[in-house]
């Protein structure tokens, strides 16, 4: 009964992350990551992680969607603009992006290789609970919780920097 309703979730979720990626509009990029992000919490709502769900939603769907969308509205990006032109032209940044993408789509490839499909995972029953997030997050992971924070306060304020020049 779960696969009947997993599938036609990861399908839409898969069709919304290509509109992502190529739609020309940055506001519909953003709706459509919206929406694949409450597809996403649809899919940990069925795998029973029920508050990472709400996590999922509240944090990325929510908080972090709308500062995306400030930013975009913020820096008023125009497709015909001559500097987002220009930007077709960087072929290192193309190259470069290129291998790392190589490198995950190798990455990707040989972790299915050597999963074993026909043993099924145990998930642990506190696994999404808000007790073993919270413990995980501030004892296991708590370098990788500090850094997204500071990654994310950067991001801020580049934003705003180029803004402020772009209104300047």
């Amino acid at each position: 009964m779960e696969l009947l309703i997993f599938y036609p979730i990861a399908i839409l979720c898969v069709i919304l992350a290509l509109g992502v990626v190529f739609n020309k509009s940055p506001i519909n990029s953003a709706i459509c990551l919206i929406g694949m992000m409450l597809g996403l919490a649809g899919i940990f709502a069925i795998t029973q992680a029920h508050f990472i769900a709400i996590l999922q939603i509240i944090i990325y769907a929510g908080a972090i969607m709308v500062l995306f969308m400030f930013v975009i509205m913020l820096l008023n990006l125009k497709s015909d603009a001559e500097e987002w032109r220009s930007r077709q032209r960087n072929t290192f940044l193309s190259v470069t992006t290129g291998f790392l993408m190589l490198g995950a789509l190798y990455k990707i490839i040989d972790v299915i290789l050597e999963t074993d499909f026909n043993a099924p995972a145990k998930v642990p029953d506190t696994f999404g609970t808000a007790a073993s997030v919270g413990e995980s997050l501030f004892t296991d992971f708590v370098l990788p919780f500090e850094v997204a924070s500071v990654l994310l306060l950067a991001a801020m304020v580049g934003a705003v920097v180029l803004a402020k020049t772009k209104l300047d």
